[in-house]
């Protein structure tokens, strides 16, 4: 065992003994980030949009400082928020790895398979249909009003955490406000969360400070990963119906002409798949394709 240290802390293992590769997804919004509550945090157009993308990438860096300490040697971020290129790529280390940009067939979980031992959300919202959440909305506060998986209403956790689950990796944290830790406990279980808000209304919240919600968000993810035994993958066996409301009459009415598509009433529709990754798939088309991409 002593020779084993050793040539650990020098560099190098025995033939044989390398030490093990232990992979950790994580999942990036930034409507849960601390301090976010309007526009004015979210995108290029708003005045504090260049500090937030700070404090998203350091309450990151506060999940890797965690999970190293746990044992996690290898890390895959989705940059999931907005148009998909938030995060100060130059501050994180040489051992992580970015998805950037859409469109993503997996959408916030691009790039995530079997090889992961745990998946990490960050900065997460509520759904669309609580009417608790800094920022709820699933996907698209301009489009949808409800994304239903099999009769349930989720938010986009729920459906991030089933595609994790697809490949047998469960979900062991959750960070962002009360309510979206909330509504994803309910839906995968007693996920460990870091809560750095709390709403008082869609455009409000009652806020830790970037530095206090850093130091929890480190504690919580080592906790996190150090039981993540102890955690069960959230399974949604095939097949799965996807049930979308638009707050609009006319994508429900086109895609309603689409094979394999019903349009139970006039704002909705619903597409059956025959797994979680084919729902993703669909998903991906309906908030990815704009005329604006043809050439």
């Amino acid at each position: 065992m002593r020779t084993i240290i050793l040539a650990a802390m020098l560099g190098s293992l025995p033939l044989g003994l390398e030490a093990q590769t232990r992979r950790l997804f994580i999942s990036v919004d930034m409507e849960g980030i601390a301090g976010v509550v309007t526009g004015e945090q979210l995108g290029p157009g708003g005045f504090e949009y260049e500090r937030f993308r700070r404090f998203m990438t350091e309450e990151v860096l506060a999940v890797i400082r965690g999970a190293k300490a746990a044992g996690m040697t290898e890390f895959l971020i989705a940059d999931a928020h907005g148009n998909g290129q938030n995060l100060l790529i130059d501050l994180l280390p040489d051992d992580v790895q970015v998805v950037r940009s859409w469109p993503r067939p997996l959408g916030m979980m691009e790039g995530i398979d079997s090889t992961f031992e745990a998946a990490v959300f960050v900065g997460y919202h509520a759904g669309t249909t609580n009417p608790d959440g800094v920022r709820a909305h699933t996907f698209s506060s301009a489009r949808l009003t409800d994304v239903r998986l099999n009769g349930r209403s989720v938010p986009e956790g729920g459906v991030n955490a089933a595609i994790a689950g697809h490949f047998g990796v469960p979900v062991v944290l959750v960070t962002g406000d009360a309510a979206a830790a909330a509504e994803l406990q309910a839906i995968v279980g007693p996920v460990e969360a870091a809560i750095v808000k709390w709403p008082v209304s869609f455009h409000s919240a009652r806020t830790m400070t970037p530095q206090a919600a850093a130091r929890l968000i480190e504690e919580r993810a080592h906790a996190a990963l150090v039981n993540r035994r102890a955690r069960t993958p959230f399974v949604l066996p095939g097949p799965v119906t996807l049930d979308v409301t638009f707050k609009h009459y006319q994508p429900s009415q086109l895609l309603a002409w689409l094979p394999g598509v019903e349009r139970p009433d006039a704002h909705s529709i619903r597409y059956v798949g025959p797994d979680i990754l084919a729902v993703s798939r669909f998903l991906a088309v309906i908030n990815n394709y704009s005329l604006d991409l043809e050439p």
